[in-house]
């Protein structure tokens, strides 16, 4: 009677045993089955990752043209409008050698002016009769001497602005090339905060840029 009880334990021992050998196995087959679902997915991710990007992924992936100011204001210096061109800002050019254009039609126009009332009250103030033009002979001595001075003011006035004007056309290629890529979004937001002091209490503003 004992050995049939021993014998009846060991049975049931045994199948104690089978059967968590079979949930170890099931459980080990489960993660073999995720494993090699994980590995798909990594194959597929590496197909993305080494694939051909589209046209579009180019376009953003190709490198932004910035402009070193240095060389868009010496370009400008040289040449006006040059810098604009290097900042590749075509549509200033017809702005700077329109301006620089007028200015310099200006000079040229009250140059000729000055020259010529400047001539006539010299040959008015010679008292030699053998020099003598249409200007001497129409107006006085003190009417030249004040259309000479009024073009010559004119003249240096004008000269001045085309020098601002030079100056300035510099300045915009410079600091074009410096904003060149700068991130002009709207995405700014403006937030009320209470601000704690010792001595006081208040309410601060708070800007946040992109």
């Amino acid at each position: 009677m004992k050995q049939i009880l021993l014998i009846f334990l060991c049975l049931l021992g045994t199948q104690q045993l089978l059967a968590q050998v079979d949930t170890t196995s099931t459980e080990v087959m489960t993660d073999t089955a995720t494993t090699v679902r994980i590995d798909t997915n990594i194959t597929d991710v590496s197909k993305t990752i080494f694939s051909r990007p589209s046209k579009e992924d180019r376009k953003k992936i190709k490198k932004e043209f910035q402009p070193v100011p240095k060389k868009a204001g010496m370009y400008s210096s040289i040449l006006p409008g040059l810098g604009q061109i290097y900042n590749r800002q075509y549509w200033k050019l017809p702005l700077v050698y329109g301006i620089l254009g007028t200015a310099g039609y200006f000079i040229k126009f009250n140059y000729d002016e000055y020259i010529r009332f400047r001539t006539a009250y010299i040959y008015s103030i010679d008292g030699d009769p053998l020099t003598n033009s249409a200007e001497s002979s129409n107006y006085e001595a003190s009417d030249l001497k004040s259309l000479q001075d009024y073009y010559r003011k004119n003249l240096d006035i004008i000269v001045l602005l085309t020098g601002v004007g030079y100056s300035l056309q510099i300045i915009d290629a410079v600091t074009s090339a410096h904003l060149r890529n700068f991130d002009i979004s709207p995405d700014i937001s403006m937030q009320m905060k209470p601000v704690l002091q010792s001595n006081y209490v208040g309410v601060g503003f708070v800007f946040n840029f992109k």
